[in-house]
């Protein structure tokens, strides 16, 4: 099968560089949503969590119980779904601070809070123009009057063009935040992702919420990556063949060879994450070479093209192929498909063999 390396060394050394980039007055809070964007929460949370960080971020109560169980009681875990109150006591029982997102979840968390012998965490969260979660501004102000029993530990917001460095839409959000915020006077703020902290100082203001670049992709993308690389596949060639100038290959024929040709077969396919919008598009490494996919990927193989590998220097059945590496990153493959970074990564399959490295 495959094998992906998840480097942890170059995940903390990421945190590190983003804490020294913002300053010690402001909070780094590590996202591990997605089962830690598909590299294993449970060993990156914890060595996050031996590189100083204490506070993280998940997006569903499920992740939030695990990541509980794997970091133990005392570093602060925010949710980014907001608050079920079907589910009320977990929030407790469990230390779970809720990103309130609308005026419902606001009144369901107070009603909740107005049962217990204290103040519960929690963090507000504003819409500055995403239109997907947070309080749209005519309820800033009946929001700010339903907080009885509710201590609120940020007001946030969330950047919708970070990753443009000059699209007018980051300093417009920056605005619309600071002015939205004085609804919430005197409590800490929060505002940038990955692309954010690279963007502006002024973006930084009380904590910082970086995920992907804690991973290795790229935050900002005109640029070389300022980020280490975190993350190698390799997979496995099950078969060495040669197809026949005039021939095709995979589902609906979709590649012709115009000439003979050897073809390996990989077992790795869109189930693993090798998305089929790489077919015909993406490519694999064997050593420095480019061995470019051929037809359409399916659900558990992909064919790739060895003609660019001399003869003496061919692969056997058995040997790996690079898919993300030295060669190529899963930005760079990515690109070659039309998506992000992020999707591949969260779609890694759970039939490779994971290695943590240090």
């Amino acid at each position: 099968m495959g094998t992906i390396t998840v480097d942890l060394n170059a995940i903390t050394a990421n945190y590190q560089q983003i804490q020294s980039i913002t300053g010690s007055d402001c909070t780094v809070s590590a996202v591990v949503k997605a089962n830690a964007y598909g590299c294993g929460i449970a060993p990156v949370a914890a060595a996050l969590q031996n590189a100083g960080a204490d506070k993280f971020l998940i997006a569903t109560l499920p992740e939030g119980l695990e990541l509980r169980s794997i970091i133990g009681e005392n570093p602060t875990i925010y949710m980014l779904g907001g608050f079920d109150p079907e589910n009320s006591d977990l929030y407790t029982a469990e230390k779970i601070t809720p990103i309130l997102n609308s005026i419902g979840e606001i009144e369901n968390y107070a009603a909740f809070a107005s049962k217990s012998d204290q103040a519960l965490p929690a963090i507000i969260h504003i819409d500055t123009g995403m239109n997907r979660l947070g309080l749209e501004k005519q309820d800033l102000v009946k929001a700010s009057e339903k907080l009885d029993g509710i201590d609120v530990q940020y007001v946030m917001s969330h950047l919708a063009c970070a990753d443009e460095k000059h699209h007018a839409m980051n300093e417009a959000q920056y605005e619309t935040f600071k002015a939205a915020a004085e609804t919430f006077p005197n409590l800490p703020k929060s505002l940038a992702n990955s692309s954010g902290i690279f963007r502006s100082p002024n973006y930084h203001f009380d904590m910082v919420r970086p995920g992907m670049s804690l991973y290795g992709l790229n935050p900002t993308p005109e640029t070389k990556n300022p980020m280490q690389p975190a993350v190698t596949l390799e997979i496995e060639i099950l078969q060495i063949r040669e197809a026949r100038g005039g021939e095709t290959c995979g589902y609906g024929a979709t590649h012709r060879f115009e000439k003979n040709c050897k073809l390996a077969t990989v077992s790795m396919g869109y189930a693993d994450g090798f998305i089929r919008a790489l077919s015909n598009k993406g490519a694999l490494y064997w050593k420095d070479y480019k061995c470019p996919v051929r037809g359409i990927v399916s659900m558990d193989l992909t064919i790739v093209d060895l003609s660019a590998v001399p003869e003496n220097e061919l692969p056997a059945p058995g040997d790996m192929l690079k898919v993300i590496g030295p060669n190529q990153s899963a930005g760079d493959l990515a690109v070659a498909c039309g998506t992000i970074g992020y999707e591949i990564l969260t779609s890694l399959g759970r039939r490779y063999n994971r290695v943590y490295k240090n």
